[in-house]
């Protein structure tokens, strides 16, 4: 059966990515983004759908969701899944007793709370639909570079909320995460900040599956997540990296 989507941050990397992957399956697809102009672009690429419907959205004010969430079910009726991948990596760069409370806030709001809110809002819908959610996080919820606090915190509290919510909304929906590795979205990004990608032979060969990964790798694992494939699959955090977490790597 075909479903109806919310793709948060679904204007541009791995979220555009999914919500294509999600939109030639045959479901109807709202993008929810902050950004007007690669939200504009996306909705311009499918002006021929009326299954694809832009939104845009600050996940981290409540006002904002709420009516993302009202328009979706103006236009399409009702809401199967919740894809909440919509995030930014880096308010902040420097060490942490630097670091101001402006920049984990906003990290922490959009990452973190931003999920929560749209769940929040969502939950009455999805529940009538035996619905799903998927939450994107990272594998940096489980390693780190230096001076990267706010984003490897904002994204273990979503491998965390995932299960708790996972239990709190049993058996009517299912919630599940998926923790990305390196993805190249480099040509994912809207016209104004499109890149040609620098990869080198180097940083494919160092990931156990020989490559990096792209967007279509979390849009396929987000296809089957939200499946009736997947119906005794709830509270799992699933890592797609390439294996990378799995190395163990020595200075020699």
């Amino acid at each position: 059966m075909n479903k109806t989507v919310i793709v948060t941050g679904g204007a541009q990397g791995i979220g555009k990515g999914i919500a294509r992957h999600l939109l030639a399956a045959g479901h109807a697809v709202v993008i929810a983004d902050i950004d007007t102009e690669a939200g504009e672009e996306t909705r311009q690429e499918y002006r021929g759908s009326s299954e694809l419907l832009f939104i845009p959205t600050d996940v981290a004010d409540e006002n904002s969701v709420s009516e993302c969430v009202s328009r979706s079910i103006d236009r399409f009726q009702r809401l199967d899944v919740l894809i909440n991948n919509a995030g930014i990596a880096h308010a902040h760069s420097g060490p942490v007793e630097k670091l101001s409370l402006h920049s984990w806030n906003k990290v922490i709001a959009t990452n973190l709370t931003g999920c929560f809110l749209m769940v929040k809002h969502a939950i009455p819908h999805l529940r009538r639909t035996k619905g799903a959610i998927v939450n994107i996080a990272s594998t940096r919820a489980f390693q780190s570079e230096p001076d990267t606090e706010p984003y490897s915190a904002s994204k273990g509290g979503l491998v965390s909320l995932t299960h708790s919510l996972a239990i709190s909304l049993g058996p009517d929906i299912r919630v599940n995460c998926i923790s990305p590795g390196w993805i190249d979205a480099s040509t994912w990004k809207k016209t104004s900040a499109q890149k040609t990608s620098s990869l080198s032979a180097d940083d494919h060969a160092q990931h156990p599956a020989g490559r990096v990964g792209i967007p279509a790798d979390i849009a396929e694992l987000v296809g089957y997540l939200i499946s009736d494939s997947a119906g005794f699959v709830t509270g799992q955090n699933f890592i797609a990296d390439g294996g990378m977490t799995k190395k163990m790597i020595y200075v020699a």
